[in-house]
């Protein structure tokens, strides 16, 4: 197996076993090449949950400009409640979990197909 079949295989085990949900495995797999060479640098590959620029981070770059949602409190209340999910003591949120449930949130699965 590859480097990137092993980290999709770290995020699947995350979301059985911290976020109580079984992976769709074609999405998470798209998911994951989706967000390019970032997982596998150690600062990007991770969602730092506790900055606020780095949530707005991900409401700009991910919800609003990949799944082309429009800007609304309903985007950081998403974000917020993916965190929660995790674990907000749970040091390591890898973006492609965090990015996996808030494409599951908003049923927006078919941007990836």
């Amino acid at each position: 197996m590859g480097k990137r079949d092993d980290l999709i295989a770290k995020y699947a085990s995350d979301l059985k076993n911290k976020c109580g949900m079984e992976p769709d495995m074609v999405l998470l797999t798209k998911v994951t090449i989706g967000c390019g060479p970032a997982i596998y640098n150690a600062d990007a590959e991770t969602v730092a949950s506790s900055q606020e620029s780095e949530l707005e981070t991900v409401k700009n770059n991910f919800l609003i400009k990949k799944l082309g949602l429009p800007d609304s409190p309903k985007l950081m209340e998403a974000i917020n409640s993916v965190v929660e999910t995790y674990g907000k003591s749970e040091r390591n949120k890898y973006r492609v979990v965090v990015y996996y449930m808030l494409t599951k949130h908003f049923g927006k699965e078919a941007v990836y197909k």
